[in-house]
């Protein structure tokens, strides 16, 4: 995931920082330092907000249904269980 807009907001401010009278160097600058912010942004295999947002709400749904799930299987062996004789 590369967010455009960080990247060129990124690449404006590297932009903006450097002297106007360089011309070409300023250019290549810019785009040098794009590519590796863009690279960067890559290998940390980064996510957007809506594909979090989404996992975590499967991941909210996945646990209520585990936790039914638990509820159920301790109800089903709390009703198998043999009853204890009284004693005598």
């Amino acid at each position: 995931m590369t967010d455009t807009n960080t990247l060129d907001e990124i690449s404006r401010k590297v932009s903006d920082a450097l002297p106007e009278g360089l011309g070409q160097l300023r250019d290549d600058v810019v785009k040098n330092v794009r590519a590796a912010v863009s690279a960067a942004l890559a290998r940390m295999e980064l996510v957007t907000r809506e594909e979090f947002d989404s996992q975590a709400a499967v991941l909210a749904r996945t646990r209520e249904k585990l936790e039914a799930l638990e509820t159920a299987v301790r109800d089903m062996e709390g009703k198998s269980a043999p009853a204890k004789p009284t004693g005598n």
